[in-house]
């Protein structure tokens, strides 16, 4: 008889099966790509005063631009050191790494969830059956067994309508939103030691004029007391000089005060017990670098806080996919694959071989039928959580213009303020040597040497103070931009 011959086909029950898992694994993903929400963005500053104001774009943070060592254009080299030695040893950055680290592992643990997971055992089992589970009368004697087992179990979530993916974004988003704040802590320190460092230069300008006060009126005094002594005075100029000169020394122990509280703050930003550390006294000179405010959609998008508000928005809006995701079928493999003997030298006989797989071994479709509404409120929970980060991340942006419009303000008006103080300053110091040499000669009283000393050393702390909040206005404005211009994506990874 001749044969004929035969074209394998597949089961129908596979091929339905298999195309079904197919067209359900096919199924594109319930959460559209992510897409940042537009914030207006002039095309400069007012406070720049550019002369085109025109122009609105998408804001798209840069978090990964260079920013550096920005303290450096002061050209100031202890400045320098100082900076290194809070990187390196302040423990809030310590801690921020940390977190950093943390949110990095946590998201790769969350992408293990795209593989397979393979597990293996071995092991032993001594069960004895029932006599009515074998059909044998009661007080029938079944004797136990002894069943040795090796196996290896694989299991694996199929990504359906996106589950799974939506949960890797919103781990990863959740690690560079931490790389954003780790840059915030770091920025925020830098910012802080530079402010610390001209404050107390700030206070030695102050003592300084202090010391050349006491100085003076010392002197004063000598010419008074012995002006007493001649008859040319009464008692009460004696006196009066001698409180002027007491104030002033009460006054420079009370900036000495602040400056000792401000030392201690700046130990403690560099990780240093303020027993551990001096700052040696050096007076503060004028301040004046010149810092590019530059386009608001370039520099503005440096900022880590903004940087971390869209990772947030990132990665509420990966979960609400995540949240509707669980509106569909989801769908489960489990394999296990093994041998098993009632001997341990037969365990690993060819015969001994065994495994399980098929709807009844682990294969598992599960369809979310009732629930009480916990999928919707969930659903409606993480909805509500993008509104309020993308609202937070809208809000961020408009205080960042704030804050740099601030110090744009503060820097052009305070060199229009100690312009015209330096001039106060001259004045001042003209009319003291008038009053000292008119009341040497006898032709004013007293008082008026006192209220022209007491003019230009206030003239003359002022003119510190501004010089102090010169400085202090151009940090805050490299700190509104973002940061300085070099790259610093070697502190992260070496961390």
């Amino acid at each position: 008889m001749k044969k004929r011959k035969m074209t394998k086909r597949l089961p129908l029950p596979r091929l339905v099966i298999g195309s079904a898992l197919l067209s359900l694994m096919a199924a594109c993903s319930v959460e559209q790509p992510w897409q940042r929400p537009e914030a207006s963005i002039p095309a400069t500053f007012k406070e720049a005063q550019a002369e085109d104001n025109a122009g609105w774009k998408l804001a798209e943070p840069a978090e990964e631009a260079p920013r550096g060592q920005w303290w450096a254009i002061f050209g100031d080299p202890l400045l320098d050191e100082l900076e290194h030695q809070a990187i390196a040893a302040n423990q809030d950055v310590q801690a921020a790494a940390a977190r950093l680290r943390q949110a990095r592992a946590l998201a790769q643990a969350q992408e293990a969830a795209r593989l397979p997971a393979l597990d293996a055992g071995f092991g032993a089992t001594r069960q004895r059956a029932s006599p009515a589970s074998q059909s044998l009368a009661d007080g029938a004697q079944v004797p136990g067994q002894t069943l040795w087992r090796a196996q290896a179990a694989a299991s694996y979530e199929v990504d359906l309508f996106g589950r799974v993916g939506s949960g890797i974004r919103a781990a990863q988003a959740d690690a560079g939103r931490s790389v954003a704040l780790f840059h915030s802590v770091l920025l925020a320190l830098q910012a802080d030691v530079a402010q610390h460092y001209f404050q107390l230069r700030e206070f030695d300008a102050q003592l300084r004029v202090y010391q050349q006060t006491v100085a003076l009126r010392e002197d004063t005094l000598k010419l008074v007391e012995r002006r007493f002594k001649e008859g040319e005075v009464g008692e009460l100029d004696v006196a009066r000089a001698r409180n002027v000169l007491e104030s002033a020394r009460a006054d420079a122990a009370g900036v000495a005060r602040q400056r000792v509280v401000a030392e201690h703050s700046l130990a403690v930003l560099l990780g240093k017990p303020p027993a551990q550390f001096a700052f040696a006294a050096m007076p503060l000179a004028p301040v004046d670098v010149p810092v590019p405010a530059g386009l608001p959609s370039a520099l503005l998008e440096r900022r880590p806080d903004i940087a971390a508000a869209e990772r947030a928005m990132a990665a509420a809006y990966a979960r609400v996919g995540l949240a509707r995701s669980a509106f569909f079928p989801r769908l489960d493999l489990t394999a296990m694959l093994g041998v098993e003997s009632a001997t341990l030298g037969n365990l690993f006989h060819w015969s001994s071989r065994t495994f399980l797989l098929g709807p009844l071994a682990g294969t598992a479709l599960s369809v979310p039928l009732f629930d009480g509404g916990r999928r919707s409120a969930m659903l409606g929970g993480a909805q509500a959580q993008l509104d309020e980060d993308v609202a937070l991340y809208r809000q961020q942006v408009l205080v960042a213009f704030r804050e740099v419009e601030d110090s744009l303000a503060d820097l052009r008006l305070l060199k229009v303020q100690s312009a015209a103080q330096t001039a106060a300053v001259t004045a001042a110091q003209r009319a003291g040597q008038l009053s000292q040499s008119q009341y040497e000669e006898g032709q004013v009283s007293y008082l008026e040497v006192i209220d022209a000393q007491r003019q230009i050393l206030q003239a003359r702390l002022q003119l510190n103070r501004l010089a102090g909040a010169q400085a202090a206005a151009t940090v805050s404005l490299i700190r509104a931009l973002g940061g300085g211009w070099d790259a610093t994506a070697g502190l992260v990874a070496a961390r």
